[in-house]
């Protein structure tokens, strides 16, 4: 991933206030989790928000949203045949990524861990932008890959509908998480698109090497998206796993072995070793490569009951070389000359990073039994889920790379964050709130 010199007026004119008219047009581009997924049923036509929700949120996870790949088409397609996943685009592609559970007790409760892009949005339209005319967003389903042909299909209809209702103006990205490596996806498989219709880039929080500890923990034990007492009204760690195992988008986001880190991420195990003469107790370790195999055995018997039915979910080996396809696609995508790239990643926050199962006193006899405990972290610097040195490592030759001290869903409304995207949109909040925030700028900026 090399980019060209930018040749663009990369601050903007900060001399005249916006108006929603006088502006490029903002495109918002969620991340894993981030988006509304309605389950439509086929033969009456309703629809059922499955995801986010509070009330009930397991039950209809496990009936509407657990899938399986399939390879012949690369998507993951959900168990029950009578029930397709959309996003909803109602208010221009804003509401799916706004308040991912807008049901009114939520509202009222005012739940903020569901506050997704609200805060953002929010700040934009106090900047002059107008919804439908210069901001619009982009939700997907983030279960299938990040190059798949209907998301791909999908962002560059945004794109055009930006560029259009905009009065033909460019439009300035601004991704979050796993949707910078969907708009990576796409510029590499659409350069010349990308380079029509876009003029800036802002990407934050970026996974561009991978998450490797979060998502080493994802496949093997699952993931809670809320934490505390609220985790007990929300989808279970166990029936998240269930899903992800069959998500592409997740084993896209593995780290990177052909990246140079500062220390090879790890997955290390407690093992019992026994005898007939003795046990012995030792500590394996498995790199990102040697990771594969503890994957395939920890995972060999990983099976889920579907409305009376066992089904297999093994580490899926045909998703892992689509995987690798896609990698090679976000290691050929290139800058197109003109368009300006913009980097936040977050900072001062303990993020995962190696992933330890068992211990010495309480070690792992089989594998699989990993999948049944819970994991003890090492951490690196970063922003409590995308470590620092994978977040600033895009590779392009960006305007500005700066690093501010936020956790992954904070920096969407953090402060700091949005001097930054004001300042390089070249646009001034009309309300002006004074930042508590501390400022981390990468040194070699």
């Amino acid at each position: 991933m090399f980019g060209g010199l930018c040749s663009c007026p990369c601050f903007g004119d900060r001399s005249s206030d916006a108006d929603g008219s006088e502006v490029d047009p903002v495109l918002l581009v969620s991340g894993m989790g981030g988006s509304i997924l309605h389950s439509k049923n086929k033969k009456f036509g309703f629809e059922t928000r499955v995801w986010v929700r509070i009330l009930l949120a397991d039950l209809e996870f496990k009936k509407k949203l657990w899938s399986v790949y399939n390879p012949t088409t690369g998507y993951t397609e959900t168990l029950d045949d009578d029930t397709e996943i959309l996003v909803p685009d109602d208010d221009y592609g804003l509401y799916a990524i706004d308040i991912l559970d807008p049901s009114l007790v939520i509202k009222l409760l005012h739940f903020t861990e569901v506050y997704h892009f609200h805060a953002l949005i929010d700040m934009l339209v106090k900047c002059g932008y107008k919804k439908g005319t210069t901001l619009f967003g982009y939700g997907y389903d983030f279960r299938q890959s990040n190059r798949i042909d209907k998301l791909m299909e999908g962002l560059k209809m945004k794109l055009k509908a930006a560029h259009q209702a905009s009065g033909g103006r460019k439009v300035n990205i601004i991704s979050h998480s796993m949707g910078g490596l969907l708009v990576l996806c796409f510029m590499s498989l659409h350069n010349e698109v990308f380079s029509k219709y876009v003029n800036k880039w802002i990407c934050i929080a970026c996974p561009f090497q991978g998450a490797p500890g979060c998502i080493n923990d994802s496949l093997l034990t699952g993931l809670q998206f809320v934490e505390g007492f609220e985790s007990y009204f929300f989808v279970s760690r166990w029936t998240m796993h269930q899903l992800l195992v069959e998500c592409p988008s997740i084993y896209e986001m593995l780290a990177n072995p052909e990246f140079n880190w500062k220390k090879q991420p790890e997955i290390q195990v407690w093992r019992k070793h026994s005898t007939d003469e003795e046990t012995s107790v030792d500590l394996e370790s498995y790199g990102p490569i040697e990771s594969i195999t503890l994957f395939e055995e920890a995972l060999r018997d990983n099976e889920l009951n579907y409305d009376g039915k066992m089904v297999a979910l093994p580490f899926n080996s045909e998703i892992l070389k689509w995987a690798a396809g896609t990698r090679q696609v976000i290691y050929d995508a290139k800058l197109p000359d003109g368009v300006c790239f913009y980097n936040i990643y977050g900072t001062s926050f303990d993020t995962p990073f190696d992933v330890c199962y068992g211990s010495e006193t309480s070690p792992i006899d089989d594998l699989s039994e990993i999948c049944h405990s819970m994991p003890q972290y090492s951490y690196v610097d970063g922003d409590g889920t995308v470590p620092a040195e994978s977040a600033k490592a895009d590779g392009f030759d960006a305007v500005e790379r700066v690093g501010v001290a936020a956790s992954h869903r904070g920096v969407l409304h953090d402060e700091t964050v949005f001097k930054y995207i004001q300042k390089w949109l070249g646009v001034d909040q009309k309300v002006r709130k004074h930042s508590k925030s501390s400022r981390v700028v990468d040194a070699s900026t």
